[in-house]
């Protein structure tokens, strides 16, 4: 198990490094300190043999490109300070009404216009002959409207049980709106197909219901016996096809409360490749790229776009500042914000 650091390239006069994680197993993970991002995983397949199995780019320019400006699908990026939609971008919170960027449509997504995934994060020191990799980033009062001074970190770790680990920490000294969380699509065939041919399995029987603009109402409806009841696992194509469309649901883990537990299992037959997740989250949105720009792939030449990549991103409810006894969607003055979500990869 070892971590090594290259030089990435640079912003705004700062360096920019990418950090690599590997343990015993073949598997091996890239991590950017610009916006604390995800912009690599390799993981064998059943013969052994390795293969990139996340949407990402292998030079920093990549993540500045006309093309990938003009969809933003956040490609494995650390998102804050709150994740998903805030209907109309606004919230109020201790009697006052704070305002947000408007970024689609009327609604402030995920954090701002300069979230957490743009920022360059401060790299704590680390121990080479170890998996693990911590990053810091201090967010002022009312960045991106937000109150309060926040103190986020992020920490993950690679296991030789072929685990990614990631750990939330955070602090404010104002209430504030808060939750965070990771935005990497996977294609566990390798990018070899599309992502239809997986088999997905999520324990919910309950999504969040949004409105026309993407927020979620404060609503929830039972996904039982319908197309998207994933309890018993489904292939995606099988669902999107039912459907009509591709997956953008917010699933919820009411029953676990914040304990952390498996909440869903993918799987990829062909390459024999399987994902495990487990969160203390209470809910997860599952998404399957269907707005993911055709027009983007990396440097090698591996193809993204639409159903070429699903995301997994558990946190706390969409528009959750908006909604009454959303579970833990403000973090208050004096409270230590606390996530771990698990990536757990077989083959």
């Amino acid at each position: 198990m070892k971590t090594a650091a290259t030089y990435f390239g640079k912003l705004e006069g700062k360096e920019v490094q990418r950090f690599t994680l590997q343990n015993d197993n073949g598997m091996s993970v890239k991590i950017s300190n610009y916006g604390a991002t995800i912009t690599s995983i390799l993981v064998p397949d059943r013969s052994g043999e390795r293969s990139e199995i996340v949407c990402g780019f292998d030079t920093f320019k990549s993540y500045f490109s006309s093309e990938y400006q003009a969809n933003a699908p956040y490609f494995g990026g650390t998102v804050g300070r709150y994740c998903s939609h805030i209907k109309d971008s606004k919230f109020l919170l201790n009697d006052e009404e704070y305002q947000l960027a408007q970024m689609v449509g009327e609604n402030n997504l995920h954090g701002g216009q300069i979230g957490f995934d743009k920022k360059i994060w401060q790299v704590q020191p680390y121990d080479g002959y170890a998996a693990q990799l911590k990053m810091t980033l201090q967010s002022g009062h009312l960045e991106e409207g937000f109150p309060g001074n926040v103190e986020a970190t992020v920490k993950f770790t690679l296991t030789d049980e072929n685990e990614l680990r990631i750990d939330y920490q955070a602090t404010t000294d104002a209430d504030t709106p808060f939750t965070m969380t990771n935005h990497t699509y996977f294609n566990l065939s390798g990018f070899v197909e599309d992502i239809e041919g997986h088999r997905v399995q999520i324990h919910s029987d309950k999504k969040q219901v949004w409105d026309e603009t993407g927020a979620a109402t404060g609503e929830t409806v039972s996904v039982s016996n319908a197309p998207d009841d994933l309890r018993e696992g489904k292939l995606i194509g099988e669902v999107h096809k039912a459907m009509g469309d591709g997956f953008e649901h917010f699933y919820l883990f009411e029953a676990k409360g914040f304990d952390l537990d498996k909440v869903a299992k993918i799987h990829e037959p062909k390459s024999g490749r399987t994902l495990e997740i487990l969160t203390t989250e209470p809910g997860m949105l599952f998404y399957t790229g269907k707005y993911t720009s055709d027009a983007l792939k990396r440097e090698s030449g591996l193809q993204y776009g639409k159903f070429r990549g699903f995301c997994c991103e558990t946190h706390r409810y969409p528009n959750g500042p908006n909604i009454p006894d959303s579970p833990k969607s403000i973090l208050k003055k004096g409270e230590i914000y606390n996530s771990t979500t698990i990536f757990k990869f077989d083959w």
